[in-house]
């Protein structure tokens, strides 16, 4: 989730618990190997271990089309200390798509292929390689070319968004297609797409058979999501945090990214995230709505502590 889950948010979400592994921001390669800075740049974490400061791994995701330049990346990646690598063939922008990153490649399975086997060879093994992909660009006609060329060259393990790029992010997300993929290749399927909730965690695993999920724009709805779907499986309930926690999680990234930024960025990544979470919080909508004027970062601060 580009320009959203960074490593401030990584560090916020992952101390709430319920989360097992994150994934970098994609980062683009074009046509030459990145370097040691712009890396750490989408992954502050390997600077320390390639985990957030819970103790999260985190993977660092890499986008593009050049299979060799891709593989010198993701070996100075895991120079670094990247845990594993991610390959992004998922991302609907039209600018990367243009550019001939993301969900684009998913028209030339051989490409896909290409790439994920000189990345796979290029790495130890000891390091995972995987790969995140939708059920097509425009179709959904060569969603089993794709996973099946991923897992021809070698990948660990798959994630799959259960929307083709044209599909984007309206509802609904196919899971029962992840079914179809998972029944005809054999590494580990993670489904991705459309869980808001622990309603839609259990729906999502039954139609696609996976155990594991992916989950973006609902654990930024709704931080505490992981919690709860770990509630879940150990066969308790947790009902949610009250807004007055999540006004607090929202203040104590208030204070990390007022330390990162120059003050006039600081206001928007607020803003940003109670906008996003609107669809699961009645509370973010108003809150929103007042704030969303607001430039002065006393002002802002003023407001969320109001909630309190």
């Amino acid at each position: 989730m580009e320009g959203v889950v960074d490593s401030t948010m990584r560090h916020v979400i992952t101390q709430l618990g319920g989360v097992d592994l994150c994934v970098t921001e994609f980062i683009r390669v074009t046509d030459r190997v990145l370097s040691p800075r712009e890396i750490l740049k989408h992954a502050t974490e390997l600077s320390g271990s390639g985990l957030t400061p819970s103790g999260v791994p985190v993977a660092v995701q890499l986008l593009g089309s050049v299979p060799e330049v891709l593989a010198q990346s993701a070996i100075e990646a895991v120079k670094m200390g990247a845990p594993s690598i991610d390959l992004n063939f998922g991302c609907p922008s039209k600018t990367v798509n243009k550019h001939r990153g993301g969900a684009v490649l998913l028209d030339e399975p051989d490409l896909i292929h290409a790439i994920v086997k000189t990345v796979r060879q290029s790495v130890p093994q000891n390091i995972a390689v995987t790969a995140k992909m939708r059920l097509g660009n425009l179709d959904k006609s060569l969603a089993l070319d794709n996973a099946k060329a991923i897992t021809d060259a070698g990948a660990d393990g798959l994630a799959i968004h259960a929307r083709t790029k044209v599909e984007g992010y309206k509802p609904p997300a196919h899971w029962e297609w992840i079914g179809r993929i998972k029944e005809e290749v054999d590494i580990p399927i993670v489904a991705n797409g459309e869980v808001w909730n622990c309603e839609d965690y259990q729906r999502c695993r039954a139609l696609s058979g996976c155990e594991d999920v992916m989950i973006g724009r609902g654990l930024i709805a709704r931080p505490e999501l992981g919690l709860m779907i770990k509630s879940y499986q150990l066969g308790t309930s947790h009902s949610g945090a009250a807004w007055r926690d999540i006004i607090s999680i929202l203040l104590h990234y208030f204070a990390i990214v007022e330390s990162q930024l120059p003050p006039k960025y600081v206001h928007g990544r607020i803003k940003q995230w109670l906008h996003m979470m609107r669809p699961q919080r009645e509370e973010a909508e108003g809150v929103f709505r007042e704030v969303k004027i607001l430039s002065d970062l006393n002002q802002l601060r003023a407001r969320l502590e109001a909630e309190l």
